[in-house]
C-alpha cells in the first residue's frame, strides 16, 4: 500500500516519448512543477499533453514547449503563452482547444468509464464541427468524448502514503478529476503524511486512483496575473 517514491525523478522514469500526459491545475495554480521539470531534463518529446492551461513562456509546461518535447496540446486557456503561440500559428504544435467545462468533464468521464456525453457548449462554433448533434428538449447539443491518459501528473496540498489526496482552493478544479483519468497517476505534494493522519471526511482524492507519490520541494508558485489596488 506504500505508494512513495524519492522523488520526481524516479516518479516519471518510465514516461517515455510518444506518451499522453494529463497535467493538473488550473492556470499557474497547483500545477505538478517538480514533475515538469523532470521531463524537461529527461528530453524525451512527442507528448501530447491535456492541461487547462499551456503555462507561460518560462514555467510550467511552457518549459515543455520551449524544448519541443509537445507534439500535441489539448487545452481551455492558452492565452499568456508566446511560444504556444508561435509554434500552433507556424503549424509546429497541433491544438485542440476544449470550453473548460467540456475540458473537466471529459475528464471526469474518463476516469468513471463514461464514454461520451452530451452538452451544449460549442455548438454552433468550430468546437462542434464534425461531431454528432443531437436535440433534447428543443435544443441542441453536441456529443463529447471522454479523454484518458498514459500518465495522469498530479499536484496536491496534503497526500498520505496510501496516496490520499486533499487539494487546496483552485488547484482543486482538475486536478482530481485528471488522477481518476490515468493509467498511471504520479503525484507530488506539498506535505506528504503517514497513512491515518488526513481526515477521511476532508479527502478529495482516494489512493485507489494514486500509483505513486512524493513530497516535492521548492515551489514556486508564481502568479499568472497580478492585480493590485491602485493607492
Amino acid at each position: 500500500m506504500n505508494k512513495v517514491v524519492e522523488n520526481a525523478e524516479i516518479a516519471i522514469q518510465d514516461i517515455t516519448s510518444g506518451s499522453v500526459l494529463m497535467l493538473g491545475g488550473f492556470g499557474l495554480c497547483g500545477i505538478p512543477e517538480n514533475c515538469i521539470n523532470a521531463i524537461v531534463k529527461k528530453g524525451i518529446n512527442n507528448l501530447v499533453c491535456i492541461s487547462n492551461n499551456a503555462g507561460v513562456d518560462d514555467f510550467g509546461i511552457g518549459l515543455m514547449l520551449q524544448k519541443n518535447q509537445v507534439k500535441k496540446m489539448i487545452s481551455s486557456y492558452v492565452g499568456e503563452n508566446s511560444i504556444f503561440e508561435q509554434q500552433m500559428l507556424s503549424g509546429e504544435l497541433e491544438v485542440e482547444l476544449i470550453p473548460q467545462g467540456t475540458l473537466a468533464t471529459r475528464c471526469w468521464m474518463g476516469g468513471a468509464g463514461i464514454p461520451a456525453f452530451y452538452t451544449p457548449a460549442g455548438v454552433g462554433t468550430e468546437v462542434a464541427i464534425n461531431k454528432e448533434h443531437r436535440d433534447f428538449h428543443n435544443k441542441k447539443y453536441i456529443m463529447e468524448e471522454w479523454l484518458k491518459s498514459d500518465f495522469s501528473i498530479i499536484k496536491a496540498w496534503k497526500g498520505d502514503t496510501h496516496g490520499n489526496l486533499i487539494f487546496k482552493d483552485t488547484a482543486r478544479n482538475f486536478n482530481p478529476m485528471m488522477a481518476m483519468a490515468g493509467k498511471t497517476t504520479i503525484v507530488e505534494v506539498e506535505i506528504l503524511l503517514p497513512a491515518g493522519e488526513l481526515d477521511p471526511n476532508h479527502i478529495h482524492t482516494p489512493g485507489i486512483f494514486v500509483n505513486r507519490i512524493f513530497q516535492g520541494t521548492n515551489y514556486e508558485k508564481r502568479i499568472e496575473q497580478r492585480t493590485t489596488k491602485k493607492r
